[in-house]
């Protein structure tokens, strides 16, 4: 087997990102993490496919599994907080060549990964009923959920773990490596989804237990690869003890990530409970079409920003700020071309991208209206996590914060209970928030990271020149 190569030129024995083309650099980085997300997307919607082909309960049971949603993103911004926050401050310390730094900063993720994981298990085995009908469920669709989510909890440490640490070894210049995580649980999830659905008639717990399974092997995988010859900088159990300062500066920058998990989940138990109130049980099953197809566009932008992030984050630790620049210019560009691509086609062939979750006239019907609405300028997405990216990777926690908290939190969960009022929109007010908040948050936080973070880099930048 051919050994994987760090991407990016080498400086004793280290991936150096400062050198070489920064496009290069980025899409070395960019293909195989978006290669990955498509995978992960896959990964996740097989789950939702042959689910919503259940005989006859297959659209009660996808509505269910919908339910789940918010628990299953809020597990994923906790993987945030501790691995995503952890990783730009790891590319830094690289830039910086304090490689021991950068261990510890690692080993302190995965600790409170493990940590975390460990609690929000407890939490959910305790409150899963309360919490479900909260979002939304009924006494038809609280069965499939509940079945879900059980089995699903038993492997939220490795969801942790998997997701939260594949960022190091992206980090480290390995993106197929950081691919095939991702890759492998995919593999073993489409594997066994129709053998314990459909063979062994296990319906919805079977679906959950395809996933625990998949996500452990993708755990194993990372830990194998962290603590092995191949890792630049190893993942070792003597760096694991949690120093205050460490962990605070790893929170603060992934709190990004956790609050735009967070916001995301306040979102879906938002809609859910509107879409339930105004339409019932069938347009909630729409709202889990429209997540799902969303996840489907945006798993490229997200590949292609967070693959830009160890570049950035490598290059301003190591001073190369027209660098950074050019990155940022890279991704806005590239983002919004393809993000106004998908646009149209979801103007032009929409019953297309239902039907491959359900086929029911019904639900085709309602959810090629709501399609029009929810995805309406959706290009305007790509600003938003340009934007965000950005902060992150050059360690702007309180900015990046913000404007998650702006975009979800103060525009989409308000106009989500009050458009529905206005009118007589009913659910297509519940739509409509969306690319609402799309424009005003994606273009607020674009324009302020132009006002603010450019003008500093143009003038680290010239200042660089006139000491050298």
């Amino acid at each position: 087997m051919k050994r994987e190569r760090a991407v990016g030129p080498r400086t004793a024995g280290v991936a150096d990102f400062s050198e070489g083309s920064v496009i290069k650099n980025t899409l070395s980085l960019a293909v195989p993490l978006t290669m990955a997300q498509l995978i992960n997307l896959l990964y996740n919607m097989v789950d939702r496919m042959y689910i919503g082909r259940i005989p006859v309960v297959g659209k009660t049971a996808l509505t269910g599994l919908g339910l789940c949603f918010p628990i299953i993103t809020m597990v994923s911004a906790f993987a945030q907080l501790f691995g995503y926050g952890g990783s730009p401050l790891f590319s830094m310390e690289r830039g910086k060549h304090h490689e021991e730094e950068a261990g510890r900063i690692m080993a302190s993720s995965f600790a409170m990964l493990v940590l975390g994981g460990a609690a929000l298990t407890v939490i959910g085995f305790l409150f899963y009923e309360p919490i479900l009908y909260a979002f939304g469920a009924s006494a038809e669709t609280f069965p499939y959920a509940r079945d879900y989510i059980l089995i699903y909890l038993f492997g939220t440490v490795c969801v942790m773990i998997s997701l939260g640490m594949n960022g190091f070894i992206n980090a480290q210049g390995f993106g197929t490596t950081g691919m095939l995580t991702v890759a492998l649980g995919a593999a073993v999830n489409i594997a066994l989804d129709p053998l314990f659905i459909f063979v062994l008639k296990m319906g919805a717990k079977g679906a959950a237990l395809a996933t625990v399974l998949s996500q452990f092997l993708s755990m194993l995988w990372v830990l194998r690869f962290l603590t092995g010859r191949k890792a630049l900088i190893r993942l070792e159990r003597r760096y694991m003890k949690l120093e205050g300062r460490r962990c605070g500066k790893i929170i603060a920058l992934g709190l990004t990530g956790f609050v735009a998990g967070f916001t995301n989940s306040a979102v879906q138990v938002a809609c859910n409970a509107n879409l339930a109130r105004y339409g019932g049980d069938l347009y909630v099953g729409v709202m889990t079409i429209l997540n799902s197809v969303r996840e489907i566009i945006s798993m490229p932008v997200q590949g292609l920003s967070q693959g830009a992030m160890p570049v950035m984050s490598y290059n301003y630790g190591a001073e190369k700020y027209q660098k950074v620049r050019e990155c940022i210019r890279f991704i806005t560009v590239a983002c919004v071309v393809y993000t106004s691509l998908m646009w149209v086609l979801l103007e032009r062939f929409p019953e297309f991208f239902i039907r491959i979750f359900n086929s029911e006239p019904d639900l085709i019907a309602a959810g090629a209206q709501g399609m029009h609405l929810y995805f309406w300028g959706i290009f305007m997405m790509s600003f938003q996590f340009a934007g965000q990216n950005v902060f992150v990777s050059l360690g702007k926690a309180k900015e990046a914060v913000f404007f998650s908290t702006f975009r979800k939190l103060i525009i989409v969960v308000p106009l989500t209970y009050l458009l529905p009022r206005l009118w007589n929109l009913g659910v297509n007010g519940v739509y409509i928030a969306e690319p609402v908040s799309n424009f005003v948050g994606g273009a607020a936080c674009y324009i302020t990271m132009l006002l603010t973070v450019y003008p500093e880099l143009l003038g680290r930048g010239r200042g660089r020149k006139e000491r050298s």
